[in-house]
């Protein structure tokens, strides 16, 4: 995998010229697909960590098997696709699409079993506090008659078995569906036949039995049975009069990816409209999850009635679906969860704080101290350390409340349907402000959640646009106007996270709040090219995708290896989701072989290979998995002593540079710029929660060296919040 060397002179090796290199070698890739497997794979760690609280291990079990379902609706449904297609192309590290969906199956696999095998040891260790999570053989005949009553009357009248025979084809099984396979055997002519019961949704997948149906279980507070085992012991309910044989589990997933043409569409929102309900019953099979003792003939049947491979079956001994296991959150163990987090209110919004409690009558003097302290200097926010409600969604509510304010412009690509900010757009638009919300409709797995509160901003008086055909709108930006004096002042938010009260306690993101001339300037004209017929080519200081972020980026990654090669210093230090666009890893990999330290610090997907010779041995690459989803993006550049900090919304990824509207802002206040420094100087020096990316593809956890003290990142972040909203 190194390069080429030209003899050694020395003890110093002069490797080829750069452009004697072929840095489309597919052996300095990564796998997206497989990447994005170690990613998960290091979610299913902090379910196998004892350091993890109980109930959180159980909720990583959760996000493992969430995580898994969208992979396959999306990424291996799209590969499959390609070979329908007999796509041939390669990747950028030589696979074809059948290639990868054969080394997706040979690694996950393993993962699965490791993932089954750890539910069952928590399903032991729960025990010990009084949770039991019981297999239906497991109950008492006093527990089974309760369930039988149940069964009656809660479960029985929901169900309906479907036959398969000549006159009942086989029926449509929705995605993601829990479903039972019975064979039953006519009592006269010995006739098998095949049924399908589909396991209702509206009930809870773990049915709860009475506590004083517990007492023989030492400290129960909570027994519950899988839903689908009630059903199976009950099937003689669904088939009187034929002979049940045996009944088996099964769960399918479907191609979920929404296939619009936006423009064919002439009203984009019934396009989704119609799309979804296609996603949820006609899209193509991808994945049957099944138990290991399904007799090969039923399993044959389902394979040949669902259009799938032996690859496609994936045999699960345990429970399926465990994504369920989220409901057990909700369990008064507070012990068994991480301890609770409310973001603290950063100064200086504790002092307007301080002053909204005192002046809680006057709407226009709340709202004129809240804009004067934007003007004082810019404001740097970071969720969920800092408050999003006290920070950002107040920067919204005071907007809509300030009569001064003439208009407000938001994007919106996900978000919750009861949050306070769509509430702040209905208010400032019934008090006759121009609102504009431009809403992502095509946010995977939210169209439906977007859809709905559209309308309810439509209905309001909202203008409510839905971006530029063929592009996603995923920039984070708010735009308010306000007229002060004899003038018009513009005020900006420019953020790295949805404007999603509900995530923003769960995602690391960061947001700028901002009254600068240029950033105003910058923002309303990208609103212009979102909503109407601008093609703005080019921007006082945002970095724009798609027209000219990729561009900016291999500047700026090419003049830290300029600098190098003329004697100075090149430092990048880069934190994003994920890596994938092959055109920013070469030059990455020519800044790198220029002599630039370059660290990247990449949450999930990384098709950069560091640590190779000659190519990538000044790169070095970790991922930080834990309590909170790292979401946030910061782009730092050395730039001969004249140090650059950004932060944005685009990962360096293709679909983020070439398919999506994206916006990254340089934070240029040298106190924030500072912060930003120190949140990715934490980030570097985590020593337990961090994993290092190595040459070959595996991630390898930091330990703390003997007598090191234990640094985990966002416990750091977390106390350095605390101790900066003391010092007023």
């Amino acid at each position: 995998m190194s390069p080429k060397k030209e003899k050694t002179k020395g003890m110093k090796t002069e490797f080829l010229p750069e452009e004697e290199i072929n840095l489309k070698n597919p052996e300095y890739y990564f796998n997206r697909e497989l990447s994005w497997l170690e990613f998960n794979y290091r979610v299913l760690q902090i379910a196998l960590s004892e350091r993890t609280p109980l109930l959180e291990r159980l909720k990583f079990t959760a996000i493992f098997s969430s995580n898994l379902d969208e992979f396959f609706m999306v990424r291996v449904a799209g590969l499959k696709r390609q070979v329908e297609a007999e796509v041939t192309k390669l990747t950028p590290d030589g696979r074809t699409p059948l290639q990868q969906i054969q080394d997706i199956n040979k690694k996950l696999r393993p993962l699965i079993k490791l993932q089954v095998e750890n539910f069952e040891k928590l399903r032991q260790e729960l025990k010990k506090f009084g949770v039991y999570l019981l297999d239906f053989v497991e109950l008492s005949l006093e527990q089974r008659q309760y369930l039988h009553e149940y069964f009656a009357n809660n479960i029985f009248p929901v169900l309906t078995p479907l036959a398969v025979d000549p006159s009942h084809p086989f029926p449509h099984i929705s995605n993601l569906s829990l479903n039972l396979a019975v064979l039953v055997k006519h009592p006269d002519t010995g006739e098998e036949l095949f049924a399908r019961v589909k396991v209702p949704k509206t009930l809870p997948r773990f049915l709860p039995l009475p506590l004083h149906l517990a007492e023989s279980l030492e400290n129960a507070i909570f027994v519950a049975v899988p839903l689908e085992q009630v059903i199976a012991h009950h099937l003689d309910a669904l088939f009187p009069g034929m002979d049940v044989q045996e009944c088996h589990e099964f769960r399918l997933t479907r191609d979920a990816d929404l296939a619009v043409q936006e423009d064919e569409a002439d009203d984009l929102l019934q396009a989704i409209e119609q799309e979804l309900r296609r996603r949820h019953f006609a899209g193509s099979a991808v994945r049957l999850e099944i138990h290991p003792n399904m007799p090969d003939k039923i399993k044959q049947m389902l394979m040949e009635a669902l259009d799938l491979q032996p690859i496609d079956v994936y045999e699960i001994d345990g429970l399926l679906a465990l994504n369920d296991l989220f409901s057990l959150m909700s369990l008064p163990l507070p012990q068994l969860k991480d301890p609770p987090w409310n973001g603290v209110v950063p100064p200086p919004f504790d002092e307007f704080q301080n002053l909204e409690n005192a002046k809680a009558d006057s709407d226009e003097d709340i709202s004129e101290e809240f804009f004067a302290m934007i003007r004082k200097s810019d404001l740097l926010v970071h969720h969920p350390y800092h408050s999003f409600a006290a920070t950002v969604q107040q920067f919204i509510i005071q907007a809509a409340r300030d009569p001064k304010v003439l208009a407000i412009k938001m994007t919106l690509y996900r978000t919750s349907g009861d949050s306070p900010i769509l509430q702040a757009l209905i208010e400032a638009a019934e008090r006759g402000k121009q609102v504009v919300a431009l809403v992502e409709l095509k946010a995977r797995f939210d169209e439906e959640n977007n859809i709905n509160w559209a309308r309810r901003l439509e209905k309001a008086g909202v203008h409510v646009v839905y971006g530029i055909v063929g592009l996603k709108t995923h920039t984070k930006i708010a735009l308010v106007v306000r007229k002060e004096k004899d003038q018009i002042r513009r005020y900006v938010h420019i953020g790295t996270g949805n404007y999603n009260p509900k995530t923003a306690k769960l995602y690391t993101d960061l947001g700028l709040i901002s009254c600068r001339e240029d950033l105003g300037a910058d923002v309303t004209d990208l609103f212009n090219y979102l909503t109407g017929y601008s093609r703005q080519k080019s921007y006082r200081k945002l970095l724009v995708a798609p027209v000219t972020m990729r561009e900016r980026i291999i500047a700026m990654i090419d003049r830290e290896a300029e600098n190098v090669r003329k004697g100075g210093t090149g430092r990048i230090v880069a934190k994003m989701n994920s890596l994938v666009d092959v055109q920013v890893i070469r030059a990455l990999y020519r800044a790198s072989r220029a002599g630039v330290k370059i660290d990247l610090i990449v949450r999930g997907i990384c098709c950069l290979r560091p640590g190779l010779e000659g190519i990538s041995d000044n790169i070095k690459v970790i991922s930080i998995v834990g309590r909170f989803l790292e979401h946030s993006r910061i782009f730092y550049f050395y730039n001969n002593g004249n140090e650059e900090v950004y932060i944005g919304s685009a990962d360096w990824m293709t679909r983020n540079l070439s398919r999506r509207v994206e916006t990254v802002t340089p934070v240029e206040d040298p106190r924030l710029m500072k912060q930003l420094q120190e949140i990715l100087g934490v980030m570097l020096a985590d020593n337990c929660h961090a994993w290092e990316l190595q040459s070959d593809g595996s991630y390898v956890r930091r330990q703390p060296k003997p007598g090191e003290k234990e640094i985990i990142a966002q416990e750091t972040l977390m106390q350095m919040a605390l101790e900066t909203s003391t010092m007023i």
